[in-house]
């Protein structure tokens, strides 16, 4: 075998890969959003999710794509263990498909490579089939690269070293080990299985051997879910531990029965003149079995996998809170779901916001050191989030989002920030609270009442805004009213001010006291103009050219 050979068979390794990522982005982009909102609407109901996981796989053609999905589903709480699970398996059973197709011996590979490539030149404006060639293009060149493997491999034939190693490969332990250290370099059990199934094609490989191989390829395709499972939260890393033990316990389940019953020759017996076919049918059986025996035990998968990875107990401080709940970066593969997910991100700033809002003025009443605590570590959280959750906006903008979610990322970028500002301003509130209870600060009783006053109209402004802005509501008459409301803040502000300031003059408040409270209630008008543009979020933006 010369060294011309070892770079076709990497070269037809790189078509292979290739192929497969054009027409899974072709598979995804024809099926639209609905095909990647199925994972974010699997019930309870084990047998959905598993329906759920076989359907997402057997279009985008890769377990491992899906897998990850499922880790970053779940890290991001959209679902929950006992979801992920059902979907795991059923990914499991739709990987089969590639090697179904890789089966058939027909030659298209330049058919599919010519019609698509004659559809992707078509105008922008047949989007629909511009798609259809990116699948038919994808097709095309995983199975040039198919058969530029084959070729790569024929030579093989007559080289001593690797068929004497092949004779090792009849082994069970040597067969999964070699098939499970394959599959976690390449980090795609279709193309490794696609490997399998040339150098059976080419009688490289004995069906036995190539079966002990296979069960340790569905191992070996953990491997990504696992890399992928690396910081995230505790149930996160318990789904690719599922993962892997639903695979482990199928290898071991069928190796054992490899080698007590003559399961090769059942299998020969399906498809004897097709040794890629014996090895399509082996696949199947392995993952519609192992499904079908551990779907009924999912309850004792997952009691596995939280024992292996088990609960971290820990407090509330600011290191816990410091990473966003509900986002994970493997969901911009899903741009629906990613900008819902990041929309709860932002609901979960303004509930911070707002509960600084409430004990920053809380203190002001009724000095409270722990709660003082607890709002300055809440600012850091706040300051933190608003970071983060840009950042996020930014590349979800950057996605192919449909009209309503680019109108609310779009309007989600105002939103953090005036929920950031909103923080800051309840800070400077509670700096005033911090001075008057330092320096023994008296107000009188109708400065106290007018302070209240302001600050309950402030704290209605922006309970209207949270509603308005949940529901993403653009009702015309209700923004009015908050408008008025706002108009009214500013009014009464300025009033106060004004009669703070005779007060000031006929000595009736010494000129620190009018300082402190003057500063208040900046800040509180402030508060209310922020709650004002949360209110009209989603009335802020203009489309361009009907895009956003």
């Amino acid at each position: 075998m010369s060294i011309m050979n070892v770079f076709s068979l990497l070269g037809g390794l790189g078509m292979f890969l290739f192929g497969m990522k054009i027409m899974g982005d072709g598979l995804e982009k024809a099926a639209g959003n609905r095909l990647k909102k199925l994972l974010g609407i699997v019930t309870h109901n084990r047998v959905l999710a598993m329906l759920a996981g076989l359907v997402i796989t057997a279009v985008i053609q890769s377990s491992s794509a899906t897998t990850v999905m499922v880790v970053g589903f779940v890290n991001a709480a959209l679902i929950n263990l006992t979801q992920a699970v059902g979907v795991i398996m059923g990914a499991n059973i739709g990987t089969t498909v590639t090697s179904l197709l890789l089966s058939v011996k027909i030659d298209f590979a330049a058919v599919f490579a010519c019609i698509g490539l004659i559809l992707t030149m078509l105008p922008k404006k047949a989007n629909t089939a511009r798609q259809f060639g990116d699948i038919c293009l994808g097709l095309g060149i995983l199975f040039v690269g198919m058969n530029t493997m084959s070729a790569a491999m024929k030579p093989l034939q007559d080289w001593d070293v690797f068929t004497n190693a092949m004779v090792g490969i009849t082994n069970p332990i040597v067969g999964v080990l070699v098939g499970a250290v394959i599959t976690a370099v390449i980090q795609s059990s279709s193309a490794s299985v696609g490997i399998l199934q040339a150098l059976a094609g080419e009688g490289l490989i004995p069906l036995k051997g190539s079966m002990f191989i296979l069960f340790g390829q569905n191992i070996g395709t953990c491997v990504t879910a696992l890399i992928a499972s690396a910081g995230t939260g505790t149930n996160a890393r318990r789904a690719a531990v599922v993962h892997l033990l639903f695979n482990v316990i199928g290898a071991v389940l069928f190796t054992v029965l490899t080698v007590l019953l003559p399961l090769d020759q059942w299998i020969i017996s399906l498809a004897p003149e097709n040794l890629r076919l014996q090895i399509a049918f082996i696949h199947i059986i392995f993952n519609v079995t192992t499904t079908a025996l551990m779907l009924p035990l999912a309850k004792l998968l997952e009691k596995a996998a939280c024992l292996l990875v088990p609960e971290k107990h820990s407090g509330e401080g600011v290191a816990e809170l410091m990473h966003l709940k509900y986002f994970d970066e493997r969901l911009l593969n899903t741009p629906p779901i990613a900008a819902a997910q990041l929309f709860k991100e932002v609901q979960r700033m303004g509930e911070i916001a707002l509960s600084n809002f409430t004990g920053a003025v809380s203190c002001f009443e009724s000095w409270d050191e722990a709660r003082v605590e607890e709002i300055n570590r809440n600012e850091e959280v706040l300051d933190y989030l608003n970071k983060e959750i840009t950042s996020c906006l930014v590349e979800v903008r950057g996605l192919d989002l449909n009209e309503e979610d680019a109108h609310m990322v779009g309007s989600l970028f105002h939103v953090v920030n005036d929920w950031e500002r909103v923080g800051d301003h309840a800070i400077n509130v509670l700096d005033a609270a911090r001075t008057r209870q330092e320096q023994e600060i008296k107000f009188s009783a109708k400065a106290v009442a007018e302070l209240e006053n302001l600050s309950s109209m402030v704290m209605d402004q922006l309970n209207t805004a949270t509603e308005l802005f949940l529901t993403q509501s653009d009702d015309a008459a209700t923004i009015q009213l908050v408008e008025d409301k706002e108009q009214e803040i500013d009014d009464l502000t300025e009033a106060l001010r004004i009669h703070h300031v005779e007060r000031v003059k006929n000595k009736k408040c010494s000129a620190k006291n009018g300082m402190l409270y003057l500063d208040i209630l900046t800040n509180l008008e402030r508060i209310g103009d922020h709650a004002e543009n949360i209110a009209t979020s989603t009335q802020r933006l203009v489309p361009i050219n009907n895009k956003w």
